[in-house]
């Protein structure tokens, strides 16, 4: 019976694991049959992440947030800081003491924690399999949509790291000529206004796009992560966070300049819905305005909530047809580059490549859910949600995210690394439908816990 049940989940796992692999495919026909191109990818992108993700965290972490899951929360908080930090050692580490290349660093440190958790989860509800992890009287549907806010948690601190740290890893020691104006190709809107950067902060970037008008690029992100005194250079008024007038930034020294950009990179309109979420849920007067039913007292629930709802819902695939349509245009543009160059400096590296496959993919699940399972089984720090068990245990692991070519592309990167990054992701997404032995291995331990 126990066979029986493990070939069962793993056939379920990968079935999961393969539609979400399908959805990119789907993407990438529609760019193969030029129905989606880079630019409506870029757009699409822009307003999910500006608008359909901030409504979807706003309305998941919000409806699951109250003062007794709170600890929770708090647990995902901290899990996604080791996660990353412990990422960001092992990254430094390859490129520092196996000679790897500097933006090995990001793409261990940053995987795709939103788009692609999520459609999983759900395509993993569709199976049947997730119901073993419900102990209570609740629906399954409620435990998924739990389920979710917990990845959002996790996906929040990543996209709060990704551009106010991940550049900074990148190049980081080589610096420019001090009279070397550096031009650099990308599409980084978030270091022109970091009001903006929040249309890179996830996943679904498009790939090697090209700005109207590129910008100078200042030393933060070439010299080091926190530059000496001498390495300070004045910051672009172009670049200055728009709540800074032009005037009062330019009295500003180098250095406040450097440290003020880098805590506004930190913002960004996820983080702004999750913060609101977390407001109103913890807030029982607006928790029950915003989330219980009208007879409760829910006062906008039937319609500023359920059009939230709406709107959050298409964040969850769309995101990751983009991710077909990014991955198809920039490989064929990494293919045009390399019939078009006789030397081969744009092929994939393969030690690098199996590199940053075995990290995400193996060492990561297996620690993820050796830790996981630790804590849940000896002790009470997890307490006794078993979806709570299951998503942490995925949460560190999966492909590198979509964002890492746009952070290498606005670091001094050549255009050659942008084209090997465009491989390595595509290659990752194309293996990810092994994550279905994570996705049992995780299972089958929480199960274990459990009974």
């Amino acid at each position: 019976m126990a066979e029986t049940g493990l070939v069962s989940s793993f056939l379920a796992a990968i079935q999961a694991s393969s539609s979400v692999l399908l959805v990119i495919l789907y993407g990438a026909l529609a760019a193969r049959f030029k129905l989606l191109d880079s630019g409506t990818g870029k757009v699409l992108s822009k307003i999910c992440v500006r608008m359909f993700l901030p409504a979807l965290l706003f309305t998941k972490i919000g409806s699951e947030l109250h003062a007794e899951s709170a600890t929770r929360y708090g647990i995902i908080f901290l899990w996604a800081l080791i996660c990353h930090f412990i990422s960001f050692l092992i990254g430094a580490g390859a490129h520092l003491f196996l000679g790897m290349p500097d933006w090995i660093t990001v793409a261990i440190m940053f995987n795709n924690t939103t788009s692609y958790p999520l459609l999983l989860i759900e395509a993993l509800d569709e199976t049947g399999i997730l119901s073993s992890l419900i102990i209570t009287n609740e629906s399954s549907r409620d435990a998924i949509e739990r389920a979710k806010s917990y990845f959002l948690v996790f996906a929040t601190v990543s996209s709060c790291l990704t551009f106010a740290v991940g550049p900074r890893l990148i190049d980081s020691e080589h610096a420019p000529e001090p009279d070397d104006d550096k031009v650099v190709d990308g599409d980084d809107e978030t270091l022109a206004d970091p009001q903006e950067h929040d249309v890179e902060s996830n996943e679904n970037t498009s790939l090697l796009q090209v700005p109207p008008q590129p910008y100078h690029r200042g030393s933060v992100a070439s010299v080091s992560f926190f530059p000496s005194t001498r390495e300070y250079e004045p910051i672009p008024s172009d670049r200055r966070p728009s709540l800074l007038p032009k005037s009062r930034w330019n009295k500003l020294s180098p250095r406040t300049q450097w440290w003020l950009l880098f805590a506004f990179d930190f913002l960004n309109a996820p983080l702004l819905g999750a913060v609101a979420g977390a407001v109103v849920g913890l807030i029982p007067v607006l928790h029950r305005a915003f989330f219980s039913d009208t007879r409760d007292g829910g006062i906008f629930t039937a319609w500023l909530t359920a059009s939230f709802k709406t709107i959050g819902s298409l964040f969850v695939p769309l995101p990751v047809v983009i991710a077909g349509v990014s991955l198809y245009t920039s490989y064929m543009d990494a293919r045009r580059q390399g019939a078009s160059s006789s030397n081969s400096a744009s092929e994939l590296p393969w030690h690098v490549a199996l590199f940053i496959i075995f990290i995400r993919f193996l060492v990561w699940p297996v620690a993820s859910i050796g830790i996981i399972y630790g804590l849940a089984n000896r002790t009470s720090i997890l307490g006794d949600d078993p979806m709570l068990w299951f998503t942490m245990m995925l949460m560190p692991t999966g492909p590198s995210a979509m964002k890492l070519i746009t952070m290498v592309a606005v670091s001094n990167a050549t255009e050659e690394d942008e084209h090997i990054i465009a491989k390595l992701l595509t290659l990752s997404y194309i293996i990810s439908p092994i994550l279905a032995f994570t996705v049992v291995g995780s299972l089958r331990a929480s199960q274990s816990i459990i009974y």
